[in-house]
């Protein structure tokens, strides 16, 4: 079942009198419990490509589904309910509170949910234990390692039980090692967990987690490649 589906996707901006075409008539389909990687050079689009999945921009032609949900044209109010029902979000920078320990991070965007106390507990403590970081719930960002911090940005993605996980340049401000571990998280999420990942990343080796490549090039897709 498809998950995702652009059609015709197009983005524009204008920057004074001159028009900007950062994506031109994208078609893409995702499966429900796909991995998939989008790559290609810096300015090729997949940034935005990334953020119209993500209802975070909004496609200037086109149509896209979401979960066989029309959603290009809702409110901005909806586009929120729907981020916040279906979409968990990792990126290069983690985005922690410095004064909050792993625990508090993970269950902050729960408090906005309305969750209760006890259950926004139960998630983050089960989300943490997932990515290895039972032993460290009560350490803040300072106490921890970049790769740390990146599990914990992990964590409360998936506290949120989202059907889609979105992660842009997720391991760019680590090093190997700390990279190829949040990757086999992202793996495990995928085979185990059954939800869909979206990742843009310049790095080949981080490609092959994953079952399928989008190649972009200047705001189109120069070609789909399977991996394995």
């Amino acid at each position: 079942m498809k998950i995702i589906e652009l059609k015709g996707v197009s983005r524009n901006y204008k920057i004074g009198q001159v028009k900007v075409t950062a994506l031109n008539n994208i078609d893409l389909d995702i499966e429900k419990g796909e991995f998939v990687t989008i790559m290609g050079p810096s300015g090729s689009g997949k940034s935005t490509l990334l953020n119209v999945i993500g209802c975070l921009d909004r496609p200037t032609e086109g149509t896209y589904e979401l979960s066989q949900k029309r959603v290009e044209k809702l409110s901005d109010s909806s586009l929120a309910d729907i981020r916040n029902q279906f979409i968990g979000f990792v990126f290069q920078r983690f985005h922690l509170m410095p004064s909050l320990d792993a625990l508090g991070n993970v269950q902050m965007p729960l408090i906005y949910r309305g969750l209760f106390a006890r259950e926004r507990r139960r998630r983050a403590l089960e989300a943490l234990k997932m990515v290895g970081l039972d032993d460290r719930l009560h350490h803040t960002p300072s106490q921890m390692s970049g790769g740390e911090q990146q599990r914990v940005a992990i964590a409360r993605a998936i506290a949120m039980e989202p059907s889609v996980i979105l992660a842009d340049e997720p391991t760019g401000s680590l090093d190997s090692k700390s990279g190829a571990n949040i990757m086999s998280i992202f793996k495990k999420l995928n085979e185990e967990q059954g939800i869909t990942i979206v990742q843009v990343t310049h790095a080949e080796e981080m490609a092959l987690y994953g079952q399928k490549v989008v190649r972009i090039l200047d705001g189109e897709i120069e070609r789909i490649d399977k991996v394995g």
